[in-house]
């Protein structure tokens, strides 16, 4: 059986797409593609959770908002100062699940709500700082287990 080997692309609609980009480059260091930049966006290796929710669902936020992306972060605090430095909406709320990790929320400036996870063990993900090399992909799965959907 064929599998899909990762995650080609995350596209969405918004009301001004160059200032959104621009802001996700700035923001959160995602190389966005759009007509000011021909970016292409190259992860750390790592777990991703693919998980669809009831449509009722709260956890996105607003109810029009079907879906949301999860971000590995290397250190949740200082990403969540950065992002309000820059302007986002932080919901104060951190939750923490043993043997997963820290997880918490900030709406983007068109309020999109993204969700972003410090892995218990940071070193698992091997968030790539300056061009450093990612660690094995098996090996990350290995020591860092995924959130569960709801989490």
């Amino acid at each position: 059986m064929e599998r899909a080997l990762g995650i080609g692309g995350l596209f969405f609609r918004s009301d001004d797409p160059v200032a959104l980009a621009r802001w996700y480059r700035e923001a959160l260091g995602i190389d966005a593609f759009s007509e000011e930049e021909n970016a292409v966006w190259q992860q750390a290796a790592g777990p991703t959770v693919w998980a669809p929710f009831d449509r009722d669902t709260s956890y996105f936020g607003t109810s029009g908002q079907t879906w949301m992306v999860n971000l590995r972060v290397r250190d949740l605090d200082a990403m969540l100062a950065q992002l309000r430095a820059f302007g986002a909406v932080v919901h104060e709320d951190i939750e923490v699940m043993p043997g997963i990790g820290r997880f918490a929320w900030a709406d983007d400036p068109e309020g999109n709500r993204l969700e972003l996870w410090e892995p218990e063990a940071a070193e698992a993900t091997a968030v790539p700082d300056n061009g450093a090399t990612a660690v094995d992909a098996d090996e990350a799965t290995a020591t860092a287990e995924p959130p569960g959907p709801g989490s």
